[in-house]
């Protein structure tokens, strides 16, 4: 009798996975916001910061929604959904596109349009600009101060012809409507306030949206003001009292002012001019340029471009990261950058140390005590005083009276020493040239000393080889920061 082998169950086919829903209902929710974009409901910029600081909610969800249906699936024995290639590009893009939101709203956008002159008419995303004029006049009181605060746009103040303070005001708005625009205007009123002897024009508390306020003052010529500007410029024109400005991101100009001038730059340029009385600047600053200033000037902060001064009466202090400077009177000019000083007509004691620069000084008066490295220098003395140079990895080149009298100290190491004078003793070996003894009947002191590079010592007529170019260093000068 035949044996009957017994047939096994069929196997029962596995559930085929269900399509997940994540990456649909991520869609789903970017296109909602998107459409709401697009209705005007919400603005864009209000979205992008959103967006920006909340996008890893969408992670989220969509992990919650694959765990769901993970437990779905083992309950069911279905095998879970994976993810796709689909859903991978679109969690790659939203992982891309999130963090360059997030770090978008990392930037001060208000800095970058007034630095590039940017407004909502260049860049739709922005809205639109949306211009209002208006204007407040009222009586100043006599020996009154103004404070003047503006957070966006440019600050001009002149000098009224009454007793009276006379506000012009240029209002650049940027909204998505007229209606919208029109509601940040009324709700943006510059006001004037009095506190005592001291009148404060105020145009802050405008919030985080996009304002720009210029304003055109006229106050009494005699009245001090104070005026401090976030992004804009500022210029002010005409001033009995004193003028103390605090600017940021703009430029500043001063003109035709008889008290005292105060600057606190930061990013800032200025330019100040026929000033009776002191000025002080200080701070981070980028150019600055002084001329026919009647009183003390004194610099003290970063100055990252360039610093040029004519026409000081009194005495300049100057102070930064790499140089300090101090003289008693500047009839010629100054022009100073990251890489070149030069001084002409310049009245001492002068006291310069700095390092990294080519320096020319030209007729000097008086004393002169010079530290250097990294950089020629070139003296041309007009009437002789003490002098003390220290040089490094650079040559010194000293231009005196033809018929100067002093006494002679110089050491030159792996350098050489030359002199048009007679009467020195020089003596130049393989590694040191020294120079030494009196001309003519003796007087001030000389003591130069230079480590890698070469001392001449030249009668005042002798023409150099490039007077407006010293020469440059032997050595290569090590990388410096860009500041002077």
């Amino acid at each position: 009798m035949a044996s009957t082998t017994p047939t096994p169950p069929p196997v029962p086919p596995v559930p085929r996975p269900h399509r997940s829903v994540a990456g649909p209902v991520v869609l789903i929710t970017v296109g909602i916001v998107f459409l709401l974009g697009t209705m005007g409901v919400w603005h864009w910029e209000t979205l992008g910061i959103w967006f920006g600081h909340y996008w890893p909610v969408l992670l989220i969800v969509w992990g919650v929604i694959k765990l769901i249906e993970y437990e779905q699936a083992k309950r069911t024995g279905s095998r879970p959904s994976g993810i796709g290639a689909g859903g991978v590009f679109l969690l790659i893009m939203l992982v891309v596109f999130g963090l360059l939101a997030t770090q978008a709203t990392r930037v001060d956008w208000d800095t970058l349009r007034d630095q590039i002159n940017m407004n909502g008419g260049d860049f739709p995303l922005f809205g639109h600009v949306y211009n209002f004029d208006d204007d407040l006049q009222q009586a100043f009181p006599a020996a009154a101060s103004l404070r003047v605060v503006n957070d966006h746009g440019a600050v001009n103040l002149t000098a009224s012809v009454d007793d009276q303070i006379h506000v012009a005001i240029h209002k650049h708005i940027n909204a998505e409507s007229q209606e919208e625009a029109d509601k940040w205007n009324t709700g943006t009123k510059p006001q004037i306030t009095v506190s005592g002897a001291e009148l404060t024009l105020n145009t802050q508390g405008l919030g985080d949206h996009w304002i720009s306020t210029d304003l055109d003052v006229a106050v009494p010529r005699k009245a001090s003001v104070v005026i401090a500007a976030r992004h804009g410029d500022v210029s002010v024109l005409g001033r009995d009292g004193d003028a103390n400005i605090t600017c940021q991101h703009g430029d500043v100009s001063v003109s035709d002012v008889k008290g005292k001038v105060s600057l606190n730059l930061d990013h800032s340029s200025a330019r100040v001019s026929q000033v009776e009385s002191d000025v002080t600047v200080e701070g981070h600053a980028n150019d600055v340029s002084l001329e026919d200033v009647k009183g003390a000037v004194h610099l003290d902060g970063d100055f990252t471009e360039s610093v040029k001064l004519a026409k000081i009466a009194k005495s300049v202090s100057f102070k930064t990261s790499r140089t300090e400077m101090e003289f008693s009177k500047l009839d010629g000019d100054l022009d100073l950058d990251s890489g070149d000083l030069q001084v002409n007509d310049v009245t001492g004691p002068v006291r310069l140390q700095t390092r990294a620069k080519d320096i020319r000084v030209a007729g000097i008066s008086g004393d002169l005590r010079l530290q250097n490295e990294n950089g020629a220098v070139e003296v041309h003395v007009s009437k002789l005083g003490s002098m003390q140079v220290d040089n490094r990895q650079g040559d010194i080149q000293i231009y005196l009276p033809d018929k100067a009298s002093f006494q002679m100290d110089a050491h030159a190491r792996n350098g050489e020493i030359h002199s048009d004078f007679g009467g020195l003793k020089i003596n130049n070996s393989d590694d040191e040239g020294t120079a030494s003894g009196s001309v003519g009947a003796g007087g001030p002191r000389i003591a130069l000393t230079n480590e890698h590079g070469t001392i001449e010592i030249h009668k005042g007529s002798t023409v150099a080889e490039a007077p407006d170019a010293p020469r440059a260093p032997q050595a290569p000068a090590a990388s410096e920061p860009t500041e002077n």
